[in-house]
């Protein structure tokens, strides 16, 4: 059996296709010869179709263009000219920076949940991915379930019942979401004002979001990347020391297509003695941190903790801030600054950060850069889809441990309301059972059997300028309840317990209530442009 599910295309779209994309048969490619606002509105619309995205072109896209003077074109056999357009430049200005210059659009499709977080991992990338709020993942690929296909797995003793026990819970998983989606339009009724597209894509979306942890992290996901060529190649080099085969794989799919269009700035990463190296560094230092770590810890039991924990803070952040905002508006050292700060009267205090906050009209309104002087590191036990969610944000220090089935998972109360609570625990069932029985043997491929209603712990780590940002998008009303109680604690924590009251009120775009339909608003806007 194979691991990826070749696409297939008539000889018209082949013919088209070749033109704009790196190849026609892997699940990854490069997106060229189109104008930037193309490639990234194609990438928005990734996100919220079921469809690849060389399908996505052809059927919503290409009529737009005209593709007529384009016919000489061929990217699908563009190394040749691709190396001598970059290698005059590059040998010549062979500085590291200059592989920052150079940029791709690279489609990556029927990467696993798994993978799609190691390649998320960069900070100076950016990155689309499928939403499971959007797009029902029962639909099948090739005639099968969406679900990674470990060929070790496949061809060991419990090939037949991974396979089995994958196409159970994606069977379940499609019919919970009809039978939420019918609950909830049965409890929730369609307002006055509302389209009946609407009130279905905002039930639907409903549904999708409670059933999505019935999902195993095995499910595939489309994600569309941009990043610079040294990005690329920094991202390569993790893969290629990944533990899981699945990344390693993927890095060479990637590294052929990425030679197609930036050759130069990616030379290095399959030299033994450069990327090899490398790679080999950060696998032994990976190995040997974990065997010391066991070692050390092999006694330690699992203690009880708040699934929510600010576990560090500096209690004298809000003055060292206050002291940040005055400082470029001062000839004064630092420490000068910071000793008349701490002098000052509580309403004195007021004044200054509201003068910098000024009035946020919308939450993209944010202060400048003296919110990063203060920091707050959490301690995080959440369902894995809301780790997703949590872990697209960049600007930040993020660590998560192991997917597994310990921590127990999460139930929404809609399951129950909907009397499906014997059918989605039948699913954690088979999922622990599931990776149990693979871990022994499949240290690292066993996660894959992990429904995303399982908790995971993860640490993340973050100034006052990213918390305004991330914790007020998290807690929009069209935010997934999972990850709003997460942002909501996160919150709380830095006003009450680490004192920071001034940081916490500027953050006036929390929103506390929870609405019946997360994403009604959102479609309704969205309608409303649409007929605008």
């Amino acid at each position: 059996m194979t691991v990826y599910v070749p696409e297939e295309f008539t000889p018209a779209e082949s013919d088209i296709l070749k033109r704009y994309f790196t190849n026609l048969d892997s699940p990854v490619f490069a997106l060229v010869n189109l104008p930037e606002v193309v490639k990234g509105a194609l990438f928005a619309r990734y996100s919220r179709s079921a469809k690849s995205l060389r399908r996505l072109f052809l059927d919503e896209f290409v009529n737009e263009l005209e593709v007529q003077g384009d016919v000489s074109l061929d990217a699908t056999i563009g190394i040749e000219r691709a190396e001598s357009l970059y290698e005059k430049i590059f040998v010549e200005y062979g500085d590291d920076s200059v592989a920052q210059l150079g940029g791709v659009h690279l489609a990556c499709e029927q990467a696993s949940n798994l993978l799609t977080k190691i390649l998320e991992w960069g900070r100076l990338m950016s990155y689309l991915e499928q939403s499971t709020r959007y797009i029902s993942y029962d639909n099948r690929l090739g005639g099968r379930y969406r679900f990674y296909r470990d060929p070790e797995v496949l061809s060991g003793r419990f090939g037949t019942r991974y396979v089995g026990d994958m196409d159970r819970m994606f069977d379940t998983y499609s019919g919970l979401v009809e039978s939420l989606t019918t609950h909830v339009r049965k409890v929730v009724p369609q307002g006055p004002k509302d389209s009946d597209f609407i009130y279905r894509q905002a039930t639907r979306a409903k549904a999708l979001d409670a059933v999505r942890g019935v999902l195993p992290a095995s499910a595939l996901s489309n994600v569309g990347i941009y990043g610079s060529g040294q990005a690329y190649e920094a991202l390569l080099l993790r893969m290629r020391a990944n533990p899981l085969p699945e990344a390693r794989l993927y890095a060479d799919l990637m590294l052929t297509e990425l030679r197609k269009v930036v050759p130069s700035f990616l030379r290095r990463v399959d030299q033994p003695d450069r990327g090899g190296r490398w790679s080999q560094y950060l696998s032994d230092t990976s190995i040997d941190t974990h065997s010391v770590v066991h070692e050390l810890f092999a006694t330690e039991e699992i203690e009880p903790e708040e699934s929510v924990v600010l576990s560090d803070f500096d209690p004298e952040g809000e003055d060292k801030l206050l002291a940040a905002i005055c400082y470029s508006h001062l000839t004064l050292s630092e420490s000068q600054i910071y000793k008349k700060v701490q002098g000052m009267s509580h309403d004195e205090k007021v004044r200054l950060i509201r003068a910098y906050v000024g009035d946020r009209t919308n939450r993209r309104h944010r202060p400048g850069r003296a919110f990063e002087r203060t920091d707050y590191r959490f301690d995080v036990l959440s369902d894995y889809g809301a780790f997703r969610d949590m872990q697209r944000h960049r600007m930040l220090t993020i660590e998560w441990q192991p997917l597994t089935p310990n921590h127990g998972y999460v139930r929404p109360d809609i399951v129950d309301d909907a009397s499906q609570t014997s059918a989605f625990d039948e699913v954690m069932d088979r999922s622990a059972d599931l990776y149990d029985a693979l871990l022994p043997e499949y240290p690292t491929q066993a996660a894959y059997a992990v429904s995303m209603a399982y908790r995971i712990r993860y640490v993340m780590q973050f100034n006052a300028r990213e918390a305004m940002h991330m914790l007020e998008l998290r807690s929009s009303p069209q935010g997934h309840p999972a990850y709003r109680k997460v942002a909501l604690d996160m919150h709380a924590l830095i006003r009450d317990q680490a004192g920071h009251k001034a940081v916490a009120e500027a953050m006036i775009h929390m929103t506390t209530e929870v609405p019946e339909l997360e994403r009604l608003e959102s479609e309704r806007r969205q309608e409303a442009k649409r007929n605008g």
